[in-house]
């Protein structure tokens, strides 16, 4: 292995001999690059490899070509780059072929010599690079996209990139995303050619010996991908990605056309078809070759106009399709426009009665879904209509029993209107949920108590929540609980309330460092305490967190009645507990720690 070390070494010597005779580097730094290149080449050459050794000798071999780049431009000096770069450069894709032959799986790694040869590489070697790539990989789309992509954009070739997607759709026949990307790739191919030949006649040449098929020119061959792709993926939803990639090319009207004819034809029992029909009717002109409209007046009728237009193709859309997912469009439409800001008060006011009315019809129909039930009662929260709002939220609750989301915008409505039921209605929550989705309600609860209610109220309810809920939840319940306590009484009640829970897992590393952080917010903050807190906290979490011990350390080095001698003491206990990464994170803190008191 010395002998393999030896010649990798005397072969980087060209190179390092060049650098230091042209000035970019000088005697020592070439040695010190000598000693850690031995200690990286011994890395990777040994019996038992590791891939992050690999990963640092390409990162290191990446930041001297990056420093030779910074030096070259501050003294101007541009020549010897085959002797030096090129040189470093082949070293390190021998490094990555060596690399990504032993952990072919590992795609993060392939990504990275990608990465690796568009920067540093030739075209050609790149061009490999995805070859070796795809071989192994030829199941993951993403991979077949990203290098289709390059050919087209980087190396301007339309025919490895269709080649690439052909291959792809052998191996993936109904994956949407590469027929999406391929019906692109042959837009823009055939967009580019358009341009092309633009620009042949305006300088006046013989494009008749060029070879521009009318066909392709006319993004027949988009088409034709159009065709057979949704041949084999049914569904709206992938029709109308194809029809939005279309209509970013101008040229493409015709097949802009059929495509939404065929999206009328073959989906009209599908929402998304109606929803799109629809709001194309915002984009659309009013009467074609109509001037757009200059005037404030002007332009808000002409919005008044295309949103009616929108809505009559929604009103027979819900007629038609009279389905929960149907209604659903119709009213986030109606949300959108509302939402949408205007200086018109008319439009405001059309806009909100239009959104009552859907959603009135919607719920009479019993076809609202859940969460439009919350955006309607909050709607109406928001223009202070207080009874209708409860009524809302009332009806969503009685159709959706089981539902915490519903039952919160009845309390919030409740809440809102300074109802005298909101303690009954919160009562009337936890009897009909399930108590293991609880906590969202009980910390309402607790939250409206402290505003509205007497200290004593608001700590019976935390008392009642701390016993309800239980497992992961109740971490968030113990620490609010805790915050409440300090923020209402201070820290006595807070300590009150820590030794009452102390016992109560499971808990939050936070919950304990609230507690030392009351604690140091003390005017006598006491040492004792610190300690106590400290190891509580060590107790449940001294075996994954390294910071909780060196805070500890610290603490002991800093307070003024802190034990120093302790310090040690703590250190070896921490190095008993801690397992694996928090261990080495540790041992690395704790020494730059003394190195900053030294």
């Amino acid at each position: 292995m010395a002998e393999i070390i030896q010649e990798r070494i005397e072969d980087r010597l060209p190179e390092l001999e060049q650098l230091e005779r042209i000035g970019l580097f000088s005697r020592a730094e070439i040695k010190a690059i000598i000693k850690k290149a031995s200690d990286l080449e011994y890395k990777i050459q040994r019996r038992t490899l590791f891939k992050e050794d690999f990963i640092n000798y390409v990162q290191y071999e990446i930041n001297l070509l990056e420093l030779i780049q910074r030096r070259r431009a501050r003294i101007g000096y541009s020549f010897k780059k085959d002797e030096i770069e090129n040189s470093i450069v082949h070293r390190v894709q021998g490094v990555f072929r060596r690399a990504s032959a032993k952990w072919k799986d590992d795609v993060q790694l392939w990504l990275s010599y990608v990465v690796f040869c568009k920067k540093w590489a030739t075209k050609a070697q790149l061009s490999k690079v995805f070859s070796a790539m795809l071989a192994i990989h030829s199941n993951k789309p993403a991979l077949w996209i990203m290098a289709a992509k390059w050919e087209m954009e980087d190396r301007l070739s339309s025919e490895s990139a269709r080649q690439l997607f052909l291959r792809a759709l052998r191996f993936h026949p109904e994956c949407p995303k590469l027929y999406q990307e391929y019906f692109r790739m042959e837009l823009m191919h055939a967009e580019k050619l358009r341009k092309e030949k633009q620009e042949f006649e305006k300088a006046k040449m013989d494009v008749e010996n060029l070879e521009y098929s009318e066909e392709i020119l006319k993004g027949e061959l988009a088409r034709i991908i159009y065709k057979n792709s949704v041949s084999i993926i049914k569904g709206a939803e992938f029709h109308v990605s194809l029809l939005s990639i279309a209509q970013l090319f101008d040229f493409a009207k015709d097949l802009q056309r059929e495509i939404y004819d065929d999206l009328q034809a073959l989906h009209t029992d599908d929402p998304l078809t109606w929803d799109y029909v629809a709001r194309r009717e915002l984009e659309m002109e009013s009467q074609p070759g109509d001037e757009p409209p200059t005037t404030k007046q002007a332009r808000v009728a002409e919005a008044t106009r295309r949103e009616e237009r929108c809505c009559a193709v929604y009103e027979e859309a819900v007629k038609t399709l009279p389905t929960e997912a149907m209604w659903k469009c119709y009213l986030n439409f109606c949300m959108e426009r509302f939402t949408k800001k205007t200086n018109s008060q008319l439009l405001r006011e059309k806009r909100l009665e239009r959104t009552m009315v859907a959603f009135r019809k919607a719920h009479e129909l019993r076809l609202l879904p859940e969460v439009q039930y919350k955006q309607w009662s909050e709607l109406l929260l928001h223009h202070n209509l207080f009874k209708e709002a409860l009524e809302v939220a009332g009806a969503g609750t009685e159709l959706f029993q089981d539902s915490v989301m519903m039952w919160q915008v009845k309390l919030q409505v409740l809440i809102a209107s300074k109802s005298p039921d909101v303690a009954m209605v919160f009562e009337e929550a936890f009897v009909r949920l399930k108590p293991q989705i609880c906590l969202p309600l009980w910390i309402s609860w607790a939250e409206w108590s402290e505003g509205a209610k007497s200290q004593e109220d608001t700590e019976a309810i935390f008392k009642k929540a701390v016993l309800a809920v239980m497992g992961a939840d109740s971490v968030t319940l113990k620490d609010k609980y805790l915050d409440w306590a300090y923020r209402s009484s201070g820290y006595k009640k807070a300590r009150a309330v820590f030794k009452s829970l102390q016992e109560s897992r499971p808990f939050s590393v936070d919950f304990f460092r609230k507690m030392i952080q009351f604690e140091k917010e003390q005017e006598s903050c006491k040492m004792a305490n610190l300690r106590e807190y400290y190891e509580r906290a060590l107790r449940e979490f001294g075996s994954v967190d390294s910071d909780l011990w060196m805070d500890y350390i610290k603490e002991e080095l800093d307070h003024p009645l802190g034990r120093p001698e302790n310090c040690g003491q703590i250190y070896w206990r921490a190095m008993k507990m801690l397992q694996g990464e928090a261990a080495e994170l540790f041992v690395a803190k704790h020494a730059m720690h003394q190195a900053g008191h030294l």
